[in-house]
């Protein structure tokens, strides 16, 4: 299979003159693939079906992989299919017959509200804990992702002006607001920052410092929210990008229209903010059935 794979992005790079930027794309999501069939004792792609993929893309969205991620992902593995077939190493592209997979079946996890209560609910016991409340409360109340949290500096926050200054993908900038929990989480955190500085790091101006006085990093922050969720007991498997897509779909379920959620989460294009509609769609399903006075008995 390894060969198999090989042999394809030689094709799309050589014969199909793909962009290099493609190509590792194709790639990336396709070595993903192959992990995924090892790791199930699938030894040749004669043994994969519609089943198996329906359960490698379920387990793509509870990594946390948003929906725009994972529609590419089946793209790359339906064009190799593609190939495949060509190339007689298969009898069928299982994909060929579901061109128009539904995406949203392949929704973004979201925490429930108690669940979202229980994570912010951090005990103020020491400056870490102080911090750990600021990055959360700005995560869920603002939405961001978490390249976003950790690059913010001392200057980012405007606390007279309740606005937040961030730098999102491809260095564009935005303003979104400063909820007030946020505001009062970050206002203590400053009170106790100055222990975390470090003599070397003096002048640093990240905004939220780790154990050795600098910035703290995307894997420190993923470290602590695992932690978090662990001593909570939460059993939904949530990243940090869970935060913002709670936030997003707690927004629309409150009356927040899908324009004001664009700008807020910094999106380019509406339709990756219109998958929370799903998600809102999915759940008022859930809770007609659930709560229907005339439900079976």
């Amino acid at each position: 299979m390894d060969y198999d794979l090989k042999d394809y992005l030689s094709y799309i790079s050589l014969m199909k003159k793909l962009s290099a930027n493609t190509v590792f794309n194709y790639q990336k999501d396709l070595e993903n693939y192959l992990n995924y069939l090892k790791e199930n004792n699938i030894k040749s792609f004669m043994e994969v079906d519609i089943r198996f993929l329906d359960e490698y893309f379920k387990y793509l969205s509870k990594k946390g992989l948003t929906s725009r991620s994972i529609g590419r992902h089946i793209t790359a593995i339906r064009e190799f299919h593609k190939y495949l077939l060509r190339e007689g190493k298969i009898k069928k592209n299982v994909l060929e017959d579901i061109d128009n997979i539904k995406q949203s079946k392949y929704l973004p996890t979201v925490l429930k509200d108690y669940e979202m209560e229980k994570i912010l609910d951090v005990s103020l016991d020491n400056a870490f804990k102080y911090r750990d409340k600021a990055m959360l409360e700005l995560m869920y109340g603002s939405g961001l992702r978490v390249s976003e949290l950790v690059n913010l500096t001392l200057y980012s926050i405007d606390m007279e002006q309740d606005i937040i200054l961030i730098e999102g993908k491809g260095n564009k900038e935005r303003l979104v607001p400063l909820s007030p929990y946020a505001k009062e989480a970050v206002s203590a955190y400053l009170e106790v920052r100055s222990s975390l500085v470090k003599p070397k790091y003096q002048n640093i101006d990240k905004l939220f410092l780790n154990n050795h006085g600098q910035g703290i990093t995307r894997q420190g922050f993923n470290f602590i929210l695992k932690n978090i969720l662990e001593e909570k007991k939460i059993a939904t498997h949530a990243t940090p990008h869970t935060l913002r897509h709670t936030f997003a779909t707690d927004l629309l379920n409150n009356g927040a229209d899908l324009k004001s959620i664009q700008e807020l989460l910094g999106h380019s294009d509406i339709s990756t903010t219109s998958i929370y509609t799903h998600v809102v769609n999915n759940k008022l399903k859930e809770d007609y059935i659930k709560y229907n006075a005339r439900k079976e008995e």
